[in-house]
């Protein structure tokens, strides 16, 4: 683009934020942060956001350059970081909350030495770059327990990404509501950080601290970096409000009952919240309160390999204009988006605001569940496609959080790989899982919830023999659950894990519920069935002081 092109393009975005609401430049907040800038712009149009994502971005000469594909989405890319960095998470250790933490691989500490080299560094950062976006946005649909964020990042496309997944306040709340906020993000994900800091061990470092309530991004140009550290400061938060947060999505069926979906990335969350027939509260992040439930976030970020209007139609429309997808290929010649290239990444995603689902539930809250599953991508296929649980077992499922990391959703996972991961989701909590366990269990029993652990995993084998379970056959697993038809259904137990596996269930072949079936060795099936257990009892020998005799007795048994 020209240069006189450009700068006619800059005078016209300065012009359109020319009220105190949307020019940040100078701000009293920002000053007190450090931050003098000369040009910071706060909660731009969505054409705003474009204009700037494909005029003024992105600063390294090694990240590839935004682009608008066909549809009107907007094509952008994070460099190197195509996955979160758990490993380069940080958390402060100080005097307010290092006694709550639960200290370990999870949230590993850095000093407050350390924080402020790393905020300094941020910071020095902004103040040398020409244009900085700050995002306020509400995480929490609930007033009464929600909060106020303020992102500030150095690229338009983390902006126009923060704007789609917090939830947007008005024109008056961001005059009004947002003198102070309760959390920032500060964002330089473009600049690396020093790796003779202490505690800093490669050019990524992402920190929180809980004390200041801020969070610090260097080395990574990932923005779910931003989305799951927002998680876990509320997974830290919440629950010390009586409020239990949960890595799972919702919807609501036309009586008003709602149902919780657990499950990692991968595991068919996010796909099978967006259901035809109900109305969609949440793909991702929701917590329960004495109220009820809901959603943390304003927007949804699907996994978008392979995606097609045939398998996921509500997913596939919402590519359009205002929407992110990230790392992701396109045939050059007509801008198309080729969704089954993985050239770049297999964790190729998909970022847009709640109002792009057809049938999105506005405010997105809920009552009480009626049912709560268990996703599990079992990459051994040897557990049955939907079982129903016993709230002994529920607890034990969930503290052990079994499913197969999936290629792509962390640095250096190319193939799935199985894990255990505490409440489906121990990459983002902050406190010890049997905190969250004994919320949740007091909230099942109060309300007299049913749940249902259902594998969205292999078929017919373990992974490289068998298959990956159709998409058609665990919605029809749904719809019998959401309809009631597998609530008197003659069950039998699976053997070693004592699972209750429904005999019958409408539109699913009798076959494929008894996993054994579908082998063709049966010793073979008899074997992985008993890897699985072993890894179970192994797996959940940490938590077996924590643990009621109960509990501890509804795992796998091997003898």
């Amino acid at each position: 683009m020209a240069c006189i092109n450009m700068n006619r393009l800059i005078r016209s975005i300065a012009r359109g934020v020319t009220t105190k609401v949307h020019d940040f430049t100078g701000n009293t907040a920002m000053k007190k942060l450090g931050i003098h800038n000369r040009h910071i712009y706060r909660n731009l149009l969505v054409p705003e956001y474009y204009e700037m994502c494909l005029g003024k971005e992105p600063a390294h000469p090694e990240t590839r350059q935004t682009v608008m594909s066909t549809k009107g989405a907007l094509c952008a890319y994070s460099a190197k970081a195509t996955g979160r960095s758990p490993k380069e998470k940080r958390v402060v250790e100080e005097e307010t909350s290092k006694d709550k933490i639960w200290w370990g691989n999870v949230n590993m500490p850095i000093s407050e030495r350390s924080w402020e080299i790393n905020l300094q560094r941020a910071i020095d950062y902004f103040n040398n770059r020409p244009y900085l976006y700050v995002v306020d946005g509400y995480a929490g649909w609930d007033p009464d327990y929600r909060f106020k964020v303020r992102v500030v990042t150095t690229r338009a496309y983390h902006a126009l990404f923060m704007h789609n997944m917090l939830i947007r306040p008005t024109e008056e709340e961001l005059e009004k509501d947002f003198d102070d906020v309760d959390y920032h993000i500060l964002n330089a994900g473009e600049f690396p950080a020093d790796v003779h800091t202490e505690g800093v061990k490669t050019q990524t470092s992402v920190n929180v601290n809980l004390k200041e309530k801020k969070m610090v991004i260097l080395g990574s140009q990932y923005a779910g970096e931003m989305k799951k550290g927002l998680f876990g400061i509320c997974h830290y938060e919440l629950p010390q409000k009586g409020v239990v947060s949960l890595h799972a999505s919702a919807n609501e069926g036309e009586k008003g009952d709602t149902t919780l979906l657990f499950g990692l990335s991968g595991t068919g969350k996010t796909t099978l919240s967006a259901d035809p027939h109900r109305k969609l509260i949440g793909d991702d992040e929701h917590c329960w309160s004495d109220k009820g439930i809901f959603n943390i976030e304003g927007g949804c970020y699907a996994k978008c390999i392979n995606l097609s209007r045939e398998q996921e139609p509500e997913i596939y429309d919402a590519v359009r204009f205002g929407a992110v997808l990230e790392n992701i290929e396109f045939y050059p010649n007509t801008r198309e988006v080729n969704f089954q290239d993985v050239s770049i990444t297999e964790n190729t995603r998909l970022s847009y605001p709640l109002e792009f689902m057809p049938n999105v539930k506005i405010p997105s809250v809920g009552g009480h569940p009626k049912n709560v599953i268990f996703l599990t991508c079992d990459a051994y296929g040897v557990l049955p496609p939907v079982s129903k649980l016993t709230p002994e077992q529920t607890m034990y499922h969930f503290i052990s959080g079994y499913t197969a990391k999936v290629a792509g959703t962390e640095l250096g996972i190319k193939d799935p790989e199985p894990t255990f991961s505490a409440c489906f989701g121990e990459a983002f909590i902050a406190l010890h899982p049997s905190i969250y366990a004994e919320m949740l269990a007091e909230k099942l029993r109060t309300h007299n919830a049913q749940t249902w652990l259902i594998n969205t995993g292999w078929t017919g084998g373990k992974f490289g023999i068998g298959k990956r379970m159709s998409l058609p056959t665990t919605r029809a697993i749904l719809d019998a659950i959401h309809e009631g038809k597998l609530d008197g259904v003659k069950t039998k137990q699976l053997p070693l894990f004592g699972l209750h596996v429904p005999e019958t269930c409408p539109g699913v072949p009798e076959d494929i519920l008894w996993p054994k079936n579908t082998w063709s060795d049966k010793q073979d099936y008899d074997e992985t069935l008993k890897k699985l257990a072993t890894a179970f009892v192994k797996n959940f020998e940490k938590y077996e002081k924590d643990s009621s005799a109960e509990i501890k007795n509804a795992g796998p048994k091997l003898d």
